[in-house]
C-alpha cells in the first residue's frame, strides 16, 4: 500500500478486489473445509522470499517508500522468491504479493490528527501480479520484477520469466499526479506515516493445472484470482513485514 491521501478511487475495482482477495488470501478460521474457497488448495509448495531482515522484515531497497530520501534505483528493488516444485501436471505457476493491512477507509491515509491503530478495518492491496510463469522456473531474481522505482509507468505483458499484470499502484493515483500511469511487476510497500501497525506482505504462489490462465491486456490481482478458479493443484506462502517489528 502507499502512502497518499487522495481518494480518487476506482470503487467497483476496489470491491472486487476486497471481494476476491477475501476468498483467496485473508485468512480467518474454517470451521468448516467445504466453506474454504476453491482457489485455495493445501499449502503444500515451500515458498522464500530472498534479503528478510531477522524479525522478517522487507529491506529499504525493497520499499516503495522507503524512511531515507528517494534515490533511484536504490529502493522499490523486487526481492528475490524461490518455491519448491509443483506436484505432477504442473503446467504453469503465478505469484501474488499482498499488503493485509490497508486502512478500508483509504481518507484516513496520512490524515492530519488521525492515528491508525490494530481497531482500524483493514483490506488487502495487491503489490504484485505474475502469471503464467512457465513450470520449468521456480525462482525470480532480486530486481527481475522491479529494478528501482520509476517515476510514470511501468509495463506489463510478457516477459521470459512470465506475464506482468498491473499492480495497485496503476489506479490509485489521480491522472495529473507525476505517479500516474499504468504500473506492472513489482511495487513495494509504503505503509502510511499514521499508522500504529506494522503492516504483513504475503507472497503467494500458486501451482496451475494450465500453461496460461488466458488473461490479455490490462488486468490486475483480482483477476488472475477468478481465472484460477479450478485450476489450482497447490500453493505455498511467505509472509513479511514492513517495517521491522518495533
Amino acid at each position: 500500500m502507499m502512502a497518499s491521501g487522495n481518494t480518487a478511487w476506482t470503487r467497483t475495482r476496489y470491491a472486487a478486489l476486497a471481494l476476491a482477495l477475501g476468498l483467496a488470501v485473508a485468512r480467518p478460521a474454517v470451521s468448516d473445509p467445504a466453506s474454504a474457497s476453491p482457489t485455495v488448495a493445501p499449502l503444500s509448495l515451500t515458498v522464500k522470499v530472498g534479503g528478510l531482515s531477522m524479525v522478517g522484515s522487507l529491506p529499504d531497497s525493497a520499499a516503495y517508500c522507503p524512511p531515507t530520501p528517494r534515490n533511484a534505483p536504490d529502493y522499490d528493488i523486487s526481492p528475490s522468491v524461490s518455491w519448491s516444485r509443483g506436484p505432477s501436471g504442473t503446467r504453469s505457476y503465478a505469484l501474488l504479493m499482498t499488503d493485509l493491512d490497508v486502512p478500508k477507509d483509504l481518507s484516513t491515509i496520512n490524515k492530519p490528527g488521525v492515528v491508525l491503530t490494530a481497531d482500524t478495518p483493514r483490506v488487502p492491496f495487491i503489490h504484485w501480479v505474475l502469471i503464467d510463469i512457465p513450470p520449468t522456473l521456480n525462482h525470480l531474481r532480486r530486481g527481475e520484477e522491479g529494478a528501482g522505482f520509476v517515476l510514470k509507468g511501468k509495463p506489463i505483458g510478457p516477459t521470459p520469466h512470465g506475464l506482468r499484470g498491473a499492480n495497485v499502484y496503476s489506479y490509485f493515483y489521480p491522472e495529473d499526479s507525476p505517479l500516474a500511469g499504468l504500473r506492472g511487476g513489482y511495487d513495494g510497500p509504503c505503509p502510511p506515516h499514521n499508522d500504529r501497525v506494522v503492516h504483513r506482505y504475503v507472497t503467494q504462489v500458486y501451482a496451475l493445472d494450465v500453461p496460461s490462465l488466458g488473461l490479455h491486456g490490462v488486468f490486475f490481482g483480482e483477476d488472475a484470482l477468478r481465472a484460477m478458479q479450478g485450476h489450482v493443484l497447490a500453493s505455498g506462502e511467505a509472509d513479511a513485514v514492513y517495517p521491522g517489528a518495533p
